[in-house]
């Protein structure tokens, strides 16, 4: 058997397997027919569609909340390695937690965290 042909035996195999999947999940569903809108936050009624728009302010908190999850991200592994780097790795992450700062700043002083 040639590489080609092992290609498109490989190929056949991974198209049936797929349809294989699509074939059992079709015909194990409950329904076709799509659920009526029910409740999607908290277990409350909702008062809005769930894929409704938000006000552009909710972006901002968001990308200061990513920022800071990413901090987090990086502090963690910092921690069990500051001992062996020494005084660069301190130095490091605080022009880091500077950088996120500035931020901070920029997106106070514009307003950002601004609710009314």
């Amino acid at each position: 058997m040639n590489g080609f042909t092992a290609v498109l035996s490989l190929l056949g195999v991974v198209a049936l397997a797929v349809a294989g999947v699509y074939g059992a999940g079709w015909a194990l569903r409950i329904s076709s027919e799509p659920l009526a809108a029910a409740p999607f936050g908290s277990g409350l009624e909702p008062v809005e569609h769930a894929v409704s728009r938000f006000h552009v302010r909710w972006y901002t908190i968001t990308m200061l909340f990513l920022a800071f999850d990413m901090e987090m991200v990086f502090m963690y592994p910092w921690t069990l390695i500051i001992s062996a780097m020494g005084p660069s790795a301190v130095i490091e992450m605080f022009v880091f937690l500077a950088i996120l700062l500035t931020g901070v700043v920029y997106a106070w002083r514009e307003g950002a965290l601004r609710w009314t």
